[in-house]
């Protein structure tokens, strides 16, 4: 059973098992509930999940939210936790994330997985993002939910699983309209400070993302493998951006897959 607390700075965060620590990374708008489906499948590891600033039940930025900011959260949880090394694996923004604190802490992080993230944009893409972040700036979370939910979702499972939609989309809806923007900008902005990672990244890694992910494409994973040696590359068939809670049969293999190949596990 996961053992939820409050860390100092104000970060929520569950920690549950033995073995190996892999820390959880959710994605913008979202909490670490998100990865109800996956943990299951992490049973003989050190689960630790977290709630970034300004999510869930985590306390809000004390500064203006950046990459580096949410990395330095996670370092401040591993410290306070005495973890000294971990596997990452972080989802969309969660993934950002991970790659900064990879280039900033390589001596915290044994493996890393980047799932759903995104490489640099074309224009047109970059636009979207940036006229996404003006309209919710406007009209808050619940102006962008709904696009959000058909780019994220399948049409059969948004047909077919009403619940688990309704559940995604209260989370985006809980979050703070005036605090959301600001967080959402480092979506919008911090790709760029990542292309080409120096220092570089060299620990064991994996890309995952699926082949209909329209704001995290195939091609996004295969640019950011190239520039991370040694990387893999897992894409998901006929799947969208939350195919981690739509097919985790097909999710979970792939990364459990990665982490036991490169970390020592227990029983």
């Amino acid at each position: 059973m996961a053992d939820s607390r409050t860390a100092t700075d104000g970060t929520c965060f569950d920690l549950s098992g033995n073995g190996p620590v892999v820390v959880l990374v959710h994605g913008l708008g979202l909490n670490r509930a998100m990865w109800q489906w996956l943990q299951p499948a992490l049973a003989r590891y050190t689960v630790l999940s977290y709630d970034l600033y300004g999510h869930g039940d985590s306390a809000n930025p004390p500064t203006t939210p950046d990459l580096r900011l949410f990395a330095k959260q996670l370092v401040y949880l591993l410290d306070e936790l005495n973890i000294e090394q971990c596997a990452v694996a972080g989802f969309s923004l969660g993934g950002m994330i991970a790659r900064r604190f990879a280039m900033d802490h390589a001596d915290r992080l044994s493996a890393l997985a980047i799932l759903n993230s995104p490489h640099r944009r074309s224009v047109q893409a970059q636009q979207a993002v940036a006229d996404r972040l003006a309209q919710l700036q406007q009209q808050g979370p619940g102006a962008t939910v709904d696009a959000a939910i058909a780019r994220w979702f399948s049409e059969t499972c948004q047909a077919q699983n009403p619940a688990l939609i309704q559940q995604v989309r209260q989370w985006v809806m809980a979050n703070d309209p005036q605090v959301y923007p600001a967080i959402y900008r480092v979506l919008v902005e911090g790709v760029e400070e990542l292309i080409t990672p120096e220092p570089a990244i060299v620990c064991p890694t994996l890309v995952l993302t699926a082949d209909d992910d329209s704001g995290q494409p195939p091609a996004m994973a295969q640019a950011i493998s190239a520039e991370i040696a040694g990387s893999r590359v897992e894409i998901m068939a006929g799947l969208r951006h939350m195919a981690l809670a739509e097919a985790p049969d097909v999710f979970n293999p792939l990364l459990l897959s990665f982490f036991d190949s490169v970390l020592e596990a227990g029983p």
